[in-house]
């Protein structure tokens, strides 16, 4: 019986955990491109990132440092060099994105 219990509990805190996990979260950051990066990683040079975009490079999220790719590239178009607010699942350096907005100055 006490075996049982401690299985259920385990179950129970594993599967809480994961829940977690699953949750969306807010990052904020600078939107870059894949080309430029961290090179970018503070608001502006919207002319660059947008030359690369239409060159074939992805847009990014640049956040403390950190290149996130960003999965639902149609929400950045005309965001390139802002600050902004994403809300999505982060899964390794991908956003999933449910949605993006500008940062207030």
């Amino acid at each position: 019986m006490k075996k049982k219990t401690i299985l259920l509990s385990m179950v129970t805190v594993l599967l809480f955990c994961g829940l977690a996990l699953a949750r969306s979260q807010t990052i904020s950051g600078v939107v870059s491109d894949s080309h430029c990066g961290v090179k970018h990683s503070v608001a502006g040079s919207a002319e660059c990132i947008f030359h690369c975009v239409q060159g074939g490079a992805s847009y990014v999220l640049v956040s403390d440092g950190q290149v996130y790719h960003l999965d639902g590239q149609d929400k950045f178009k005309g965001l390139a060099g802002r600050e902004v607010v994403v809300t999505g699942k982060i899964k390794g350096s991908t956003i999933v994105v449910k949605s993006v907005t500008q940062k207030a100055s």
